[in-house]
């Protein structure tokens, strides 16, 4: 993607998430690219184009983060892995982290492009199938993966919006720490025998997302 469109989109992020659907324009938006509107109008033809490649981007920088743990050698380490590539993500790139969690509607749009669709789909089968391993070796209860991660997805992320809008007074070293202890607990409430044996290594683990 050339530099120019990336700022694009850049600029795109920040108008939207500053003043919402009503308050973007392309004209609002070519002024914070520092190019004229008939430039802009090259690149996306109008404001809703503009938004969904926002979140395609988000959705792609994000899986860049979650498969780093497809390396780790096993079942585990992968789930620990991308728990905290998760926690990484939605820190180092917060903007992009809300805008994954924009409906339709909020875009202007009826629905999603299948395109956008597909990415939101890969990314929640990435968590389905990191916890059916899980499971699969041993470390957490049999039962329905998609709905386990769901809703370890759904505590991890309760906890980033908090403290992303400010209501955790912390600093981030101390909500990093508070994330994998709390995301420790919800691990043990899914968790076997032989992960409690293995609760040392388990910090950070509970961020799988639907």
């Amino acid at each position: 993607m050339s530099e120019t469109r990336l700022k694009i989109l850049e600029c795109a992020c920040d108008l939207y998430l500053d003043e919402g659907l009503q308050g973007f324009s392309m004209r609002k938006l070519a002024r914070s690219v520092g190019v004229t509107a008939p430039a802009l109008y090259r690149h996306y033809d109008s404001k809703e184009r503009v938004l969904v490649a926002v979140l395609g981007e988000a959705y792609k920088l994000f899986a860049q983060y979650l498969y780093r743990a497809l390396s780790a050698p096993t079942p585990l380490e992968r789930l620990r892995t991308a728990s905290g590539e998760y926690l990484n993500f939605a820190l180092e790139n917060p903007r992009q982290y809300e805008m994954m969690f924009v409906s339709a509607a909020g875009l202007g749009l009826d629905e999603l492009p299948p395109e956008v669709e597909q990415h939101g789909c890969t990314i929640g089968q990435f968590w389905h199938d990191r916890v059916r391993e899980c499971m699969d070796a041993g470390l957490l209860n049999p039962d329905d993966p998609e709905r386990v991660s769901l809703t370890m997805w759904s505590h991890a992320h309760g906890l980033m919006v908090l403290y992303l809008r400010g209501m955790l007074q912390m600093e981030e070293s101390e909500f990093r720490a508070f994330f994998a202890e709390s995301s420790r607990r919800m691990a043990m409430g899914v968790g076997t025998e032989r992960l409690e044996e293995m609760a040392a290594e388990v910090a950070g683990l509970g961020t799988a997302a639907g």
